[in-house]
């Protein structure tokens, strides 16, 4: 088994949910596709979508909630079965 690592491609703000009053996108053990969002980095009210980038199952999210990422920080992991 292979783990995938999520980077940030930019700094901003890394939120895990689309909206205040919306579940996260994606919780540790969810099996995500490549193209799945499970984020959103906030650059001075402008959002980019944080896609998995391989199909498998999140392990691990490596920053919090509303904690300020920089552009390579780690986001999350995922094991991938190649």
């Amino acid at each position: 088994m292979a783990v995938h690592e999520v980077q940030s491609p930019i700094p901003g703000i890394f939120y895990r949910r689309p909206s205040p009053d919306q579940p996260e996108y994606f919780n540790l053990g969810d099996t995500v596709s490549a193209d799945d969002t499970i984020g959103l980095v906030e650059v001075m009210k402008q959002f980019a979508e944080i896609k998995a980038g391989a199909d498998g199952v999140i392990t691990a999210f490596h920053v919090d909630s509303e904690a300020i990422i920089g552009p390579g920080d780690l986001i999350a992991s995922i094991q991938t079965s190649a």
